[in-house]
């Protein structure tokens, strides 16, 4: 029995599409539930859209999230000679052929289906002619010898078997008239030479799985097991796009989503496993099968995605969420500055209260990190004489405290209630807006001690209308 092993085929034309993640985690969590092997090929043949930013960009990203292959990344590329050695081989063993149709004629059999409103089928003209009537001033394409009768059965490990006529499958191009193979070649002949066992893919492969498998027959290679996905489409329904917002894992990083709850609302979009919810790495490895993939198309629903991330917020050891925090801000937003780093961390417990991203925990502190505050306007005008009042009172309270803690805050703020008639919100909203610049945010207890007591008295002091 050979020893499993999965890849991960993207190409680097583009950021990596959050369909592409969810494939590279199914397929490296089963290599890694069945001790085998996990590898990175970059499908870069495509010369004029493929770039090293997005293929830097695509490993980053796998890094980010959490999956990480084995050896070095295979590059396609460097191996193209090996699949035109295999277009000859099945070209002198009479699998394939050339054609020598110009591009006009090609384009004319295309208009003619368009027009009968029926699939673009190339009709094979050239399958059994002579090679003494190929035209002298035409470089011929070739063509892969497709069958043409009965049918053809995909044992598929997601979606059962599927049966389709094979002579709905075009005599499809292997090697272009400048000598490129095609990818259908390509990742055939890639698969075979990197000894895939399993190809874990979109079901929108599947029709080049049908072709993909001729080639391993023709060749006498032993077939890989094939599992289909079903697509990722957006709440609507339809199908998602690398056009849709949110459809990059950059898109995700940015807000401050955190890559446990990204892995984990992918690992359970389309797959499941009894009624868990919350998985580990270890426990998404120990129980990730391919039976639990379901056959319909998952929708994204970022308020899920939102969920699972608070969830994260709330339950990670808070150093671990401290340094996540620190290392968003160092890429998206503004470093925090060393001095404020230890009261940001001494106040995540209520920074993150309500937080569903790590965006969120950033605003929470902002009267923190800023040394001034910014007002809000419309706050701003809420400060009012009886406010000022209030706010000078606690002032002169507050001064005379030698170390502060809500035990002694507490009966302060209590005392000026009564002697304003007023109430909690009364003294805690004109405190919180002098403090902070708005009237939202934590505790008014919580952003005290959070701040220090020089740091408040010189808010206090501070002339604010």
């Amino acid at each position: 029995m050979k020893k499993v092993a999965t890849r991960f085929a993207p190409s680097p034309t583009g950021a990596l599409h959050i369909g592409g993640v969810r494939t590279a985690l199914f397929n490296w969590l089963y290599s890694k539930n069945q001790n085998g092997k996990f590898h990175l090929r970059v499908e870069d043949t495509d010369k004029e859209r493929s770039k090293d930013e997005y293929k830097d960009q695509i490993i980053q990203s796998l890094k980010w999230i959490g999956i990480n292959y084995d050896g070095e990344e295979y590059i396609q590329s460097e191996k193209v000679s090996n699949h035109v050695k295999v277009a000859n081989e099945l070209l002198k063993n009479g699998y394939a052929y050339k054609c020598y149709c110009s591009s006009e004629e090609i384009e004319e059999q295309k208009k003619r289906a368009r027009q009968k409103k029926i699939p673009y089928i190339y009709d094979r003209k050239w399958r059994d002619k002579k090679e003494s009537d190929a035209p002298k001033d035409i470089k011929p394409v070739i063509r892969f010898k497709s069958k043409i009768d009965g049918t053809s059965i995909l044992k598929d490990l997601v979606q059962g078997d599927v049966e389709i006529d094979n002579n709905t499958i075009e005599d499809f191009i292997i090697l272009r008239n400048d000598g490129t193979p095609t990818y259908n070649l390509s990742a055939s002949v890639d698969d075979h030479q990197m000894n895939m066992t399993h190809i874990i893919r979109g079901d929108d492969h599947k029709i080049n799985t049908f072709k993909q498998m001729q080639i391993y027959q023709a060749m006498k290679w032993d077939l890989p097991s094939f599992a289909h996905i079903p697509l990722i489409h957006t709440i609507e329904g339809k199908k998602l796009s690398k056009r849709d917002q949110a459809s990059t894992l950059d898109d995700y990083s940015k807000i401050g989503i955190m890559p446990d709850a990204l892995r984990n609302y992918l690992l359970r979009l389309g797959w499941s496993y009894k009624d868990k919810e919350i998985f580990t790495i270890e426990e998404s490895i120990k129980f990730f099968n391919l039976e639990g993939i379901g056959k319909s198309p998952s929708k994204l629903d970022m308020s899920r995605i939102l969920s699972m991330n608070e969830h994260y917020i709330k339950n990670i050891d808070e150093d671990d969420l401290f340094n996540q925090l620190t290392e968003y801000c160092k890429l998206y937003k503004s470093e925090i500055q060393s001095d404020k780093k230890d009261k940001i961390k001494k106040s995540l417990t209520f920074l993150k209260n309500k937080a569903k991203t790590l965006e969120d925990i950033f605003n929470n502190g902002q009267y923190i990190i800023k040394d001034k505050v910014d007002f809000n306007k419309d706050d701003l005008k809420l400060i009012d004489d009886k406010a000022k009042k209030v706010i000078s009172d606690f002032k002169s309270q507050f001064e005379k405290i030698d170390l502060p803690s809500r035990e002694i805050l507490e009966p302060i703020v209590n005392e000026i209630i009564k002697s304003h008639g007023t109430n909690f919100k009364g003294v805690g909203q004109p405190l919180r807006i002098v403090l902070t610049g708005s009237k939202f945010g934590p505790g008014i207890y919580d952003i005290i001690l959070s701040l220090g007591k020089e740091e408040v008295q010189k808010r206090l002091s501070a002339k604010i209308a």
